[in-house]
């Protein structure tokens, strides 16, 4: 068993009794989705509202906001857990939700550091603005390439970071940055995300690269 697959079975174990909760209330997993979505929008709402403080030499109310901003993203993120475990607990899994946390899950993650690259546009951290839109980049490559190995019957989970590394790391340094007043944890989140995101779609690009040509070797040979 991996990390993950230990991290998650302890997840479940608590969030077990909010998603029974969740069950008896009515709440089905489309809708959890849609509010994990609407957190990160309202993160990315608090991002701005940083980015506009910095802009008015106001360092403390914009490290401030930028920590809360952290805080709603890893709230979302439970929500965005949590909608899988209700979806199988409760026996409400269909094509449409598939697609549907898929998306707004891309969504979500592209409008949260949208957020975080007007910050340091506005703060004057013109470079660090331009790699957080490569960690973007990166963020939606890894998710694409899977999909795409997936239409095409690969299994496609190798990497370093997937999206629950990705939403970690971007909560925990923007609540340091909150709470230590220094822009520089965000900055560094963004350049491990930007590293090692675009590092995950390239060796899945790898990954599905041997696959079919092991697949298309496999097929010749049979036609020969």
């Amino acid at each position: 068993m991996n990390y993950r697959d230990f991290l998650q079975k302890v997840i479940y174990v608590l969030i077990n009794p909010l998603i029974r909760g969740m069950i008896r209330v009515g709440l089905t997993p489309n809708l959890v989705t849609f509010i994990g979505f609407v957190g990160n929008v309202v993160a990315t709402a608090f991002f701005i509202q940083g980015a506009r403080e910095l802009q008015m030499g106001h360092n403390d109310a914009a490290m401030e906001a930028v920590g809360w901003g952290g805080v709603i993203i890893l709230a979302a993120g439970l929500f965005d857990m949590m909608d899988g475990r209700l979806a199988r607990v409760g026996n409400m899994s269909s094509s449409f939700g598939a697609l549907w946390d898929s998306t707004l899950d891309r969504y979500s993650e592209m409008v949260s550091l949208f957020g975080i690259s007007v910050v340091f546009l506005y703060g004057g951290w013109f470079w660090t603005g331009i790699i957080t839109y490569a960690a973007i980049l990166g963020s939606v490559m890894v998710s694409y390439v899977r999909a795409r190995a997936e239409g095409l019957r690969i299994e496609c989970k190798v990497g370093l970071l997937q999206r629950p590394e990705r939403v970690v790391i971007t909560a925990v340094v923007a609540m340091v940055s909150g709470c230590t007043g220094q822009l520089w944890w965000l900055a560094a989140g963004m350049v491990v995300i930007a590293v090692l995101a675009n590092l995950t779609a390239i060796w899945r690009i790898v990954h599905c690269y041997r696959q079919l040509s092991r697949k298309d070797a496999l097929s010749k040979s049979a036609n020969d």
